[in-house]
């Protein structure tokens, strides 16, 4: 016996389900789509929403898989949560986004992570970032390393990410240097001066 495979367009995205993912999928798009009738701009959200739920099925996908099952439906469809209700905020993703604050972030990070820190605080790219603060340098005649040194001071730094990417050496060594220097002047991990 042979099994049915659906082709679906998924925005930029084409797939193949088989009948019961294809189903499941039907039903949770009909359902975003029930709650998202009183949003101004429901197809940008139901494309985006569809974009989401190929990159994630494509991403569970084993090599050499072609056909999506409910095995990686599933866990992409809870991934991505529901939309929520216009009448409870704008139509977003039910599961909300974690407190951000503003930290350095060693890993990844080319001395000692503020510009890193700084971009994912405002949600920038970092090498857009890491070229503004080198024109201010040039710009402020060098005046721009005292802003960075204090913000190095005072900036706390993010945890480190079990299995994330390695810390450089130079990295690491503003970390160590700091929290001494930290330690010396009394400013507590999360850049407040002690009184």
């Amino acid at each position: 016996m042979q099994r049915l495979s659906i082709t679906v367009r998924l925005n930029r995205s084409v797939l193949q389900f088989d009948e019961a993912a294809h189903a499941r999928l039907e039903r949770y798009l009909a359902e975003s789509a029930s709650l998202l009738e009183g949003d101004p701009d429901p197809q940008e959200i139901l494309g985006d929403l569809e974009q989401a739920v190929a990159d994630q099925c494509t991403r569970r996908m084993q090599p050499g898989q072609t056909v999506v099952t409910v095995a990686e439906l599933e866990p992409a469809l809870e991934e991505i949560g529901s939309v929520q209700a216009p009448g409870n905020g704008p139509a977003s993703l039910t599961r909300e986004a974690p407190p951000r604050s503003l930290q350095q972030v060693s890993q990844g990070a080319v001395i000692s992570g503020v510009c890193l820190g700084l971009a994912r605080y405002f949600q920038l790219d970092v090498t857009l970032l890491r070229v503004i603060a080198v024109l201010l340098l040039l710009g402020t005649g060098g005046g721009m390393i005292l802003v960075y040194l204090g913000l190095m001071l005072l900036m706390p730094y993010a945890p480190l990410q079990p299995g994330g990417a390695r810390v450089r050496w130079l990295p690491a060594k503003c970390r160590a240097f700091m929290e001494f220097l930290r330690a010396k002047l009394g400013v507590d991990r999360r850049g407040r001066i002690a009184a």
